[in-house]
């Protein structure tokens, strides 16, 4: 029988949370001002504390972590126009394939998509490559952490000091896009701060793992951060009763240590799709909250719409991977079915083989793909 729809079955993304009772009643009596007029006390409490969490001055609430995304190269440059940067990411990060048409529509930028490596992080030598090339315009060079299309992989703070360490070397600025900065840090066991560190600036998302409902932070410096708050206006970012948004995020913080009980249970699902005949997946160095999977024969669509069939919500990737997303919403009840669930579309699939590998994939990404801010 087919599996309806259950919060438990829904893994499409970890943005699929919705907030709490604490959350609502933070909602409820959170003290408000004016954000526009940097007033707004819940905002400010916001901002300091995500500052503090990532080691940074200063911290600027976004409704997006997109919004982030875009305006870090603008305030990395002072200003749009003629000087508008530009943008060396690597080819299968959420900024390449999925913000690329924004950064060049609304920032400019000239966006150079590098090779990645199975972990994702940049290829240093393609960087190297890529800055020996800037032609004196300003640079940014992006990291993503964790490496979505890479399953989710954490990466440490030696490989963004790295990355870091080459870009400073020709001047350039470096923007840790950091969506899901918390699994890593989580699943690393290190501090936040340790992993954003070797960045200039940072976004960071509230409304991902940590489960509320609407958010973005961008951190860096106190004047880099005053720079993107005139973006934020310029931009039509800027919120007025900001703390309604702000107080349900702040509950969200105080459960980043939770994040451990997500990876565990994405842990268990993915031990679970380990034992269906025809099942691949992605083997992470360092796993987080994503699990990635495909079957022999079936297209990533065609996986989804048949896991739909079954009740279960997954995302179909442009890599042949669907993605299981893993929030707190999700049990082991949950784990269940979605292993239930695969077994059974994996036992009417064209070709129910075994295979192996598991190998890293992420090239040939669409623009087309979607994903929420």
């Amino acid at each position: 029988m087919a599996l309806t729809g259950l919060p438990r079955l829904d893994f499409r993304s970890d943005t699929r949370t919705v907030p709490d009772a604490r959350m609502r009643a933070a909602m409820n009596a959170a003290e408000v001002g004016d954000d526009v007029y940097g007033d707004d006390p819940t905002a400010l409490l916001l901002e300091a504390r995500v500052a503090e969490l990532l080691g940074t001055e200063a911290a600027l609430l976004t409704p997006t972590s997109t919004m982030a995304n875009l305006l870090a190269p603008l305030a990395a440059a002072g200003s749009p126009g003629p000087r508008a940067p530009r943008l060396v990411v690597g080819e299968d990060t959420h900024m390449s394939f999925l913000e690329a048409d924004g950064l060049r529509r609304f920032a400019g930028v000239e966006l150079l998509a590098v090779a990645q490596r199975p972990d994702g992080l940049p290829d240093l030598d393609a960087v190297d490559a890529a800055l020996a090339t800037a032609g004196g315009r300003p640079t940014v060079v992006c990291l993503e952490n964790t490496s979505m299309m890479s399953s989710g992989n954490a990466l440490d703070a030696e490989a963004t000091r790295a990355l870091a360490t080459l870009a400073h070397r020709y001047g350039a600025h470096v923007h840790l896009d950091g969506a899901r900065l918390a699994n890593a840090a989580v699943a690393l066991g290190v501090r936040p701060a340790e992993l954003a560190e070797p960045a200039d600036s940072i976004a960071f998302s509230v409304s991902k793992g940590l489960g509320a409902p609407v958010g973005g932070l961008l951190c860096g410096t106190r004047a880099y951060v005053a720079r993107a708050r005139e973006l934020r206006t310029a931009l039509g970012g800027s919120l007025h009763q900001a703390g309604v948004v702000a107080a349900p995020a702040l509950v969200a913080l105080e459960r980043l240590p939770d994040l451990a009980a997500d990876h565990a249970t994405a842990a268990a699902l993915a031990a679970g799709f380990g034992t269906v005949p025809g099942v691949e997946l992605m083997h992470p160095p360092r796993p987080t909250n994503m699990v990635m999977a495909r079957l022999a024969g079936l297209t990533p669509e065609q996986c989804a719409a048949r896991l739909a069939g079954h009740g279960v919500r997954v995302l179909p990737l442009p890599n042949g991977f669907v993605r299981f997303a893993v929030h707190r919403a999700h049990d082991m009840i949950g784990v269940r079915a979605a292993v239930a669930a695969l077994a059974a579309v994996a036992a009417t699939a064209p070709v129910a083989r075994r295979t192996t590998g598991g190998d890293l994939v992420g090239r040939g990404l669409s623009t087309t793909w979607t994903e929420e801010a």
